[in-house]
């Protein structure tokens, strides 16, 4: 009877699984994100397989270059010889025909700052910024050779102003019309992004509250969605999910797009923690996290959850 009259039922075409890529011959496990890989070219080729074979609906690359490839213009990210535009062309050859290939438009993981885009030589007391103009004119360049490698989405997520509608141009005069835009359009300073960068083997230090979005600030949200939105975007991303899940369905009621919500790393590894430790049911529990997200209007959610959610739909 429960199942019969339930009202969300989450399915494996909802869900997109976070993969990295490294420029390594050997995958290797990441401490605290449990039972994620850092993948080598060849063990993301086996997942994207398992992936496709469980029916998800998409895979999100992040690729991790070797600390001598990143500099600070984060060039490796624009290389088609680079680790992530190479394991685009990769999944693209072996899945590309029954799974969304998605790439992460950003310059974060190729800068040896960790920032999200091209720094100031100053800004308020002395400190570096981000130029944001001259950010998504790389963004525009990632976006097009992302395509070229084979990436059916691209996904703007450093927050920069005007970034979906610089895309859009950038792919549509370079003759990829089909690519479309998942944008991370409220993105939101927060303090659950720390397995993340362990993951990606981040340069990061210092915070990224001058282009993400306060927690503090739910209209803000909804403003930001709005404004990619209304320069192109296909898809608009409120990112992370169980903590904002007030912005996931105030986005959600208004938006003529697709919403997607990214469970992040930390939200993941709490519950995988908790359940190491034999405190919570961890299947149960990530399972209700997942329901409730797309319970508060998520179309789409990205969760490193996805293979261990898709089989009990």
């Amino acid at each position: 009877m429960r199942r019969l009259v339930s009202e969300v039922r989450p399915h494996p075409a909802q869900l997109v699984l976070p993969m990295f890529v490294a420029d390594s011959p050997d995958p290797q496990p990441i401490a605290s994100l449990p039972g994620v890989m850092r993948h080598s070219m060849d063990s993301l080729a086996a997942a994207a397989h398992d992936a496709a074979s469980a029916g998800l609906g998409g895979i999100m690359l992040f690729g991790v270059p070797q600390p001598r490839d990143k500099d600070a213009t984060g060039s490796a990210a624009l290389d088609p010889n680079g680790i992530l535009n190479r394991s685009l062309s990769r999944v693209a050859s072996e899945v590309g025909d029954s799974i969304v290939i998605m790439a992460d438009t950003c310059l974060d993981e190729f800068t040896d700052h960790g920032h999200c885009g091209v720094l100031t030589p100053g800004g308020r007391n002395g400190d570096h910024i981000v130029d944001n103009d001259a950010t998504i004119e790389l963004y525009a360049r990632q976006a097009v050779a992302q395509a070229e490698a084979g990436a059916q989405v691209v996904s703007p997520s450093g927050m920069m102003d005007g970034q979906v509608a610089a895309i859009r141009a950038a792919l549509d005069a370079a003759g990829h019309t089909d690519t479309a835009i998942l944008s991370y359009a409220a993105k939101y300073a927060s303090a659950l992004y720390g397995p993340f960068r362990e993951a990606v083997d981040s340069s990061f230090t210092g915070d990224r509250r001058t282009y993400q979005l306060d927690p503090a600030n739910r209209r803000a949200g909804l403003l930001e969605a709005r404004l990619d939105i209304d320069e192109g975007a296909d898809l608009v991303m409120v990112k992370p999910a169980g903590l904002y899940l007030d912005v996931v369905s105030d986005v959600a009621a208004m938006s003529p797009v697709p919403v997607a919500a990214y469970q992040v790393s930390g939200e993941y590894a709490m519950i995988q923690a908790a359940a190491q430790r034999g405190w919570i049911d961890g299947p149960a529990a990530m399972r209700e996290a997942i329901t409730s997200i797309i319970r508060a209007g998520a179309d789409v959610v990205l969760t490193y959850a996805a293979m261990e959610v898709a089989p009990t739909r």
